[in-house]
C-alpha cells in the first residue's frame, strides 16, 4: 500500500491502541515493583502505577479530542 493510499483514521485507531498497552505495561510493571518482586523503590512502583493509569484511561480521550478539535 503506498503512502497515498493510508487511511488517518487506521493511523490513529492503531496509535490509541498502542498508548493503552503502554499504560497497561507501566501498570503491570508499578505493581510488580510495589510487591517487592523488583528490588527497586516502591515509590517509582506507585509513580509508574499512576502515569500507566492514567496513560490508558486519560491520555486517549484527549489525544482523540485534540485530532476532532484539528478538522
Amino acid at each position: 500500500m503506498d503512502d497515498q493510499q493510508r487511511d488517518p483514521a487506521m493511523a490513529r485507531f492503531w496509535m490509541l491502541q498502542l498508548l493503552r498497552l503502554a499504560g497497561i505495561v507501566m501498570v503491570v510493571l508499578g505493581i510488580v515493583i510495589i510487591a517487592g518482586e523488583l528490588p527497586l523503590d516502591p515509590s517509582l512502583g506507585y509513580m509508574l502505577f499512576v502515569l500507566g493509569a492514567m496513560e490508558f484511561f486519560l491520555f486517549p480521550a484527549l489525544l482523540a479530542r485534540w485530532w476532532k478539535k484539528e478538522r
